[in-house]
């Protein structure tokens, strides 16, 4: 439903990029899961990233934060399936969310602000940056617009993020050319 990006998994209290601390850059992801399963945005997390390779930094580590017993559940059963599956150990932390502190405003839609024309019409929609960060239809077109989703996918619902013709028209060049 709506996705930004902050830091997360560390000590340090109100941290920016410039100052991150102990915190990992992460996701953080609004869903229904009427429409997604957990399982499911699992398996897109886990297949994202090669979670046998140990993290370079701290600030990169891969982590998954789990919210209750039975997301901590999941994501451990996913971890020994993996590592019996390819006999190595998953580099991938599993822990539990604590406190999730916003990234800076230039970092969130981060592939949408790339797109003046479209994420100008969007803020004519949303005209306070929290307001369209936590808009489906931002986190939707951000997403197509960093080469995500399928042609079809786009094409469905395109008409119903609230752009004008000419900015769906782009959109969906954009998607073309990546």
């Amino acid at each position: 439903m709506s996705t930004r990006v902050g830091y997360a998994g560390g000590a340090r209290p109100d941290p920016t990029y410039y100052s991150l601390g102990d915190h990992t850059e992460s996701l953080q992801v609004d869903y229904d899961p009427e429409i997604v399963s957990y399982e499911e945005l699992m398996n897109i997390f886990w297949n994202g990233h090669d979670p046998f390779s140990k993290p370079f930094s701290r600030q990169y580590a891969a982590i998954l934060f789990y919210h209750d017993q039975f997301q901590e559940k999941a994501a451990r059963d996913h971890v020994a399936r993996l590592e019996k599956e390819h006999g190595r150990k998953v580099q991938t932390e599993v822990v539990p969310f604590r406190e999730f502190y916003m990234a800076e405003d230039y970092h969130q839609k981060y592939y949408l602000k790339g797109t003046p024309a479209v994420y100008g019409e969007l803020q004519k929609i949303y005209p306070g940056e929290n307001d369209l960060v936590a808009s489906t239809a931002a986190a939707r077109i951000n997403g197509y617009l960093g080469g995500n989703g399928s042609l079809g996918q786009l094409r469905k619902e395109l008409s119903l993020l609230g752009l004008s013709p000419e900015g769906q028209k782009q959109i969906e060049w954009l998607f073309h050319s990546r």
